[in-house]
């Protein structure tokens, strides 16, 4: 492990370069997300309601909010929600999918 003294003058992607490690806290926020879905998915209780957008009422006004699974489709190369809720009641299938996802997304 490299030990930086904090009086060093470095910035974190020189501290990266001279470890030869690249940034991967995203790329894991995604796949506990991608799991965490793929738990709730599997389930048919109110987490599944909310989790896909099937709740009655009005919705609050302004732009509309980013959905949970759109950020998931867009990293794990889906195209569309659909095909990724269905791939979830496959567990093999969609540790698959966990597994070899591409981007980080947004």
């Amino acid at each position: 492990m490299l030990r930086v003294p904090w009086t060093a003058r470095k910035t974190n992607e020189e501290v990266l370069k001279e470890t030869e490690s690249t940034r991967s806290l995203m790329s894991r926020i995604r796949r506990r997300q991608a799991k965490f879905v793929g738990h709730i998915m599997r389930r048919e209780g109110l987490e599944n309601l909310v989790t896909t957008g099937r709740m009655e009422g009005k919705r609050s006004r302004g732009r509309q909010r980013e959905k949970m699974l759109d950020g998931m489709t867009s990293w794990m190369g889906t195209k569309r929600v659909t095909d990724a809720l269905s791939e979830s009641w496959d567990r093999e299938n969609w540790k698959d999918m966990i597994a070899n996802a591409k981007g980080q997304g947004t």
